[in-house]
Order: structure tokens, then sequence, then C-alpha cells
């Protein structure tokens, strides 16, 4: 199946990037940014993943604002992946929230993956950051085994 990963990684860590970089390689994803991510490039694939750093509890703007202005992309699967510097909260499903957009534009949510990154965002900052070293090999890994959780979906297609 052909895939591709929209993501976009904003801080100078590029945390996300990282994790969009092992689950490209494992799918053969070609990556693009959200404004490279054009409804007629979307249409060519079977699988679409959406990922980005976590903003004040939610997905990136230039990710959503993408998402939102799609057209209709029945018959393709999405999945979701992010990170964070703290875990998501129980009050604030952001990736359950961005399945749902999904759905809405007509995609088949399939399966999502968090980690978390190393955040340096206003307190942080003062004690130089929290997860410093995330995402580290093992959450490259997992990474790796959930793309690869992905990839043998393609076995059961007829």
């Amino acid at each position: 199946m052909q895939t591709v990963l929209v993501t976009s990684s904003r801080s100078a860590h590029l945390n996300t990037r990282r994790i969009a970089d092992a689950i490209s390689e494992v799918l053969g994803a070609r990556l693009l940014a959200p404004e490279e991510a054009i409804p007629t490039v979307l249409r060519e694939a079977d699988r679409v993943g959406f990922g980005s750093g976590i903003y004040w509890m939610g997905f990136d703007e230039r990710l959503l604002h993408c998402i939102q202005e799609l057209p209709d992309m029945a018959g393709r699967e999405a999945f979701v992946f992010g990170t964070s510097g703290l875990p998501e909260p129980p009050f604030r499903r952001y990736t359950k929230q961005l399945g749902t957009i999904l759905e809405n534009r007509g995609f088949e949510v399939v399966d999502s993956f968090t980690c978390r990154g190393v955040d340096t965002w206003g307190p942080f900052k003062l004690v130089g950051g929290v997860n410093k070293g995330r995402p580290d090999d093992n959450d490259v890994q997992a990474a790796r085994r959930f793309a690869e959780t992905i990839r043998r979906r393609d076995r059961y297609r007829l």
C-alpha cells in the first residue's frame, strides 16, 4: 500500500520528525509538510499518517488546517502520531479528537502512536526542559514496531 506521512515538527528539537522518519522507513512512506499535502497527492495514497508535536494540548494548527481543508477522503486509511512533553490528560483527549476529525473527512482511522519528547516551553525552559533525550532509541524502536503493526494489516487485505 502506498503511504504518505503529513507531519509538522515546529520545535528545534525535531521530536516528531525523528518519529516520522522511523515510521517512514518501515512503511516506505513519503514525508510531506502540511502545506504540501494537497488532495491530489493524498488521493494517490491508500494510507495517510498525520502527526505533529503537541502544543497547548493539541496538534499543530498547520496540521489541523490541512485536514480541515481536505475534501472527502473515503476509501483511505489514516493513523495518528505525535510527541509531547507531558502525557495526554483525560480531560483533553487530543489524539481521539484528531481521529474524529479524520473520520469526518472520510478516513478509516486504524491506530495511533504517541511518545514523550523533550519540552523546553515556558517554565520548563527554566529547568532545562523535561524529558531530556526523548524521543530516545526506545521510543524510535516503539515507533518502528507501531509501523510494523500498520504494515501487517496489508497482509489481510484481499
